[in-house]
C-alpha cells in the first residue's frame, strides 16, 4: 500500500495530517515503540524514587507520617529495617530498574528506526513511480537536480525525524503527564517551584519553530538549486571542456554555493540564538527548584529525600522539554521537506479519460493519420497547426524541414507524450486519445533525436526493447543497424559496459545501438527522429538498404536533414513554421519549385564539388 501524503480534495494539508498520513502502515510499529517508551519511562521513574526513599527512611529515619509515596517505594524493596541492614538492596534496585528501562528504550528506538526506514522506502517507491508517470509538460520545466534533491536529501530529513523525534515527542508528553502527578503527590508547593519556567521554555520553542520553518524552506530550495547546477555541469562536462568554459562554470557555481552558505549561516545563527536562552531558562529553573527546595527542607516543609527526588525528576523532564526546541527545529525541516515532496505527488500524472476502455487485442496494422492537428506548448506559442497526412501500413513517410519546424513535435504527439489541442490522430481508425497510452506506445519502436543509452552492457541496452529476445535476434537487428561488426571488435563484444548515457561510444555508434533497440521490439510502426545524422554516408546507405529489405513489414516515419535518407520514402512532407508546405514523392518534389528542390540542389551541388576535389587530390 502506498504512503499517501497529498490531499485528494485539493488545498493545503495541515502538517499533523501530513505526518499522520505519512506513518500509514507503520502506526502499529510506532504503537509498539510508544508502549516500549512508556515502560522505559515508568521503570526509569523508580531510580530517583528509590534513592529518595532510601535517604528519607534509612539514612535520615523519617517519621511514619512522611511522604506516603516514598513509604510505598521503600516497602517494595523490603522496608526500612531490611534496607538499613542491606544497603546494597536499593543500589541493586536502582541498577535493575535502570537496566530494564534501558532495554525498553532500546526496543523503542529499534522499532522507531524500522518504522522510519520502511516509511521512507515506500515514500521513495511512490515518489519514483509518480515521477515516471508525470506529464511531459511538468518534466520539461523541472530541473533534474532539484527533483533529485527532493528524492534524496528531503527524504533523509524525513527519515531522521521519524526515527528520532516522533517518539521523543511522545517521551516529553509522557513525562509531563506522569511526572507532574508524582511530583504533586510528593509536594505540591515544590512542584510549582520546580515547573515555573516550563511554560516559558515551551512558548520560546514554539516561536522559534515558527521562524526556523521559513528559513529552512529557503535553505532547502537553495540546496536544490545548487544540486541542479552540479548535476547539469557534470552531465555536460565534455561541452564545458570543449569550449574552455571552466572558469565560467566555476563562477556560475559560486553564486548558488554562496546563496546556500548564506542561508545555512542564517539558520545556524538562529539555532544558536535558541540554545543560549534555552540553557539559561533551564538552569534558572533548576536553580529555582534547588533554592526553594533547600528553604523548604530547612523549614521542615519537605524532606531531603523528597528534594533529591524532585531534582532527579526535574532533570528527567527538563531535558526533553529543552530538546523540544531541537525537535521543533527538525519538525520545521520535516514539514518543509514533506511539502516539497507533496508538491510532486500532487502534480497531475498521465491519466486516461474515464471513457477510455479501448485496448485492441491485436497490434495495429500500422495505418496512421493526422487530421487538422494543432498543438502548442503554451498559449502564446503554436508549435504545429492544421497538420494533415495519412500513411498506409508498410509505407515510409519522410518529414523534412528546418529546425523548429515542428517535426519532432509530430513524433511526440504520435507517442502521446502530449495530446493535441484540436484535431485528431488516428491509429487504425481509432483516435489515440481513446486508446490506452501504454497500448499506443507499444505500437512504436522509437529512436529519438538524442538517443539515450544506459550505463550497462551493449547487449542490455539493445535488449531494453525486448527483454525476452534471444541473442541471435540481437545480432540480427545489430546487423540491420550496421553496428554488429563494430561491437564484435570490442574486447568484451556485446558485454562491453558503456558509460553513463553511452558516453564511451561515438555519436554514430549510439544512434545505431538505439536503432537496434527499436528494431528488436519488432513494432508495427518505426519512428526515426533524425536517427542517422551522426553516421557517415556509406553506413547510412547500408542502414537504408537494410530497412528497404524490411519494407512492408513496418510502417516507418523518418525525420532527416539529408535528402538521400528521404529519397526512398513513399511520401514526403515538408514543414516550415509548424505547417506542411509541400507533400509528394522525391521525384515530384525535385521537379516542383519549393524548399525541397532548393535543398536538393544545394546538397547535390555540394556532393559534386566534394567529389571533384577528391578526384583532384587523388
Amino acid at each position: 500500500m502506498n504512503t499517501q501524503l497529498h490531499n485528494s480534495q485539493g488545498g493545503a494539508t495541515p502538517a499533523y495530517r501530513l505526518i499522520w498520513n505519512l506513518i500509514g502502515n507503520e502506526r502499529l510499529t510506532y504503537g509498539i515503540a510508544a508502549l516500549a517508551l512508556f515502560l522505559a519511562t515508568a521503570f526509569q521513574f523508580f531510580v530517583p524514587l528509590i534513592g529518595s526513599a532510601t535517604i528519607d527512611f534509612v539514612l535520615t529515619e523519617q517519621k511514619a507520617d512522611a511522604n506516603p509515596l516514598l513509604k510505598y517505594v521503600i516497602a517494595i524493596i523490603g522496608g526500612p529495617g531490611l534496607v538499613k541492614n542491606h544497603l546494597w538492596l536499593p543500589a541493586l534496585g536502582m541498577l535493575g530498574f535502570a537496566i530494564i528501562g534501558g532495554a525498553f528504550s532500546f526496543i523503542q528506538k529499534r522499532r522507531a528506526s524500522i518504522a522510519s526506514d520502511g516509511i521512507c522506502k515506500r515514500l521513495k517507491d511512490q515518489l519514483y513511480n509518480h515521477i515516471q508517470r508525470m506529464t511531459n509538460r511538468y518534466l520539461d520545466q523541472s530541473q533534474t537536480g532539484d527533483l533529485l534533491q527532493r528524492c534524496t536529501s528531503d527524504i533523509e530529513t524525513i527519515r531522521l525525524f521519524l526515527a528520532a523525534h516522533v517518539v521523543e515527542i511522545g517521551r516529553a508528553l509522557i513525562l509531563l503527564v506522569t511526572v507532574l502527578p508524582i511530583m504533586l503527590i510528593m509536594n505540591a508547593w515544590l512542584t510549582l517551584a520546580s515547573t515555573f519556567m516550563i511554560p516559558f521554555i515551551v512558548l520560546f520553542g514554539y516561536f522559534y519553530f515558527k521562524r526556523v520553518k521559513k528559513i529552512f524552506k529557503e535553505v532547502d530550495e537553495s540546496e536544490g538549486r545548487l544540486t541542479a547546477v552540479v548535476q547539469e555541469n557534470i552531465t555536460g562536462i565534455r561541452v564545458v571542456r570543449a569550449f574552455g568554459r571552466h572558469d565560467f562554470e566555476i563562477r556560475k557555481f559560486a553564486t548558488p554555493n554562496q546563496e546556500y552558505r548564506d542561508t545555512s549561516l542564517r539558520l545556524t545563527r538562529l539555532m544558536s540564538m535558541f540554545w543560549a536562552p534555552s540553557d539559561m531558562m533551564n538552569l534558572t529553573q533548576i536553580g529555582i527548584a534547588l533554592v526553594a527546595g533547600t528553604y523548604m527542607a530547612l523549614q521542615g516543609m519537605t524532606t531531603i529525600g523528597t528534594l533529591f527526588g524532585f531534582l532527579a525528576l526535574l532533570n528527567m523532564v527538563l531535558w526533553p522539554v529543552r530538546m523540544m526546541g531541537r525537535i521543533l527545529t527538525d519538525l520545521g525541516k520535516t514539514i518543509v521537506a514533506l511539502n516539497r515532496i507533496n508538491e510532486i505527488l500532487t502534480e497531475p500524472i498521465e491519466t486516461e479519460k474515464d471513457s477510455v476502455k479501448i485496448r485492441p487485442e491485436r497490434p495495429t496494422s500500422g495505418r496512421i493519420a493526422m487530421r487538422n492537428v494543432t498543438f502548442s506548448h503554451s498559449e502564446s506559442d503554436t508549435t504545429v497547426e492544421n497538420i494533415n497526412f495519412a500513411v498506409e501500413p508498410g509505407e515510409t513517410l519522410a518529414i523534412l524541414g528546418p529546425s523548429g519546424a515542428g517535426k519532432s513535435t509530430l513524433m511526440h504527439l504520435l507517442l502521446r507524450f502530449y495530446d493535441c489541442d484540436s484535431g485528431e490522430i488516428l491509429l487504425d481508425g481509432f483516435d489515440i486519445r481513446e486508446l490506452e497510452r501504454q497500448y499506443v506506445r507499444e505500437q512504436f519502436g522509437v529512436v529519438l533525436q538524442e538517443p539515450f543509452l544506459y550505463s550497462r552492457s551493449i547487449k542490455e541496452n539493445i535488449r531494453f526493447g525486448n527483454q525476452v529476445a534471444k541473442e541471435s535476434e540481437i545480432y540480427e537487428v545489430a546487423r540491420l543497424a550496421s553496428i554488429h561488426d563494430t561491437i564484435a571488435r570490442f574486447s568484451d563484444g556485446y558485454d562491453t559496459e558503456i558509460g553513463e548515457r553511452g558516453i564511451t561510444l561515438s555519436g554514430g555508434q549510439r544512434q545505431r545501438v538505439a536503432i537496434s533497440r527499436a528494431l528488436l521490439s519488432n513494432p508495427p510502426i518505426l519512428l526515426l527522429d533524425d536517427a542517422l545524422s551522426a553516421v557517415d554516408n556509406e553506413t547510412e546507405s547500408a542502414i537504408i538498404d537494410a530497412l528497404k529489405n524490411r519494407h512492408g513489414k513496418q510502417t516507418t516515419v523518418v525525420i532527416a536533414h539529408r535528402l538521400s535518407t528521404l529519397a526512398h520514402a513513399d511520401k514526403i512532407i515538408v514543414m516550415d513554421k509548424g505547417r506542411i508546405i509541400q507533400t509528394g514523392t522525391h521525384d515530384i518534389l525535385t521537379r516542383e519549385e519549393g524548399l525541397y528542390k532548393r535543398l536538393w540542389d544545394i546538397q547535390t551541388s555540394l556532393e559534386e564539388s566534394f567529389q571533384e576535389e577528391a578526384m583532384k587530390a587523388s
